[in-house]
C-alpha cells in the first residue's frame, strides 16, 4: 500500500468499533484504537459528522500528537 490508508481501504468495520468520545452530543471527537494484520492505527471522526468522515493515524503519528498535547504544543 502506498501513501495513507482509509479506514475504508483497511477494511475496518467502523460500527464494531470501540469508539473513545471526548463528551456527548455531535460534535463530540471519538478515536478508536484498532489492529489490522498486526499494524496498530488509530481512527478519529466527529460524533454527528453527516459525511462520516474518519480520519486514520499511524501509531508513529498518534504518539507524536500525544506527545505534543502532553507539553502543551496546543495551548493557547
Amino acid at each position: 500500500m502506498t501513501g495513507k490508508p482509509t479506514a475504508q481501504s483497511l477494511g475496518i468495520d467502523l460500527d464494531a468499533q470501540d469508539w473513545q468520545r471526548s463528551g456527548s452530543g455531535d460534535g463530540m471527537i471519538e478515536v478508536a484504537l484498532v489492529d489490522v494484520a498486526g499494524d496498530d492505527w488509530v481512527l478519529m471522526r466527529v460524533s454527528g459528522d453527516d459525511d462520516g468522515r474518519v480520519l486514520v493515524y499511524d501509531r508513529h503519528e498518534w504518539e507524536c500528537f500525544l506527545d505534543g498535547v502532553r507539553h502543551g504544543e496546543f495551548d493557547s
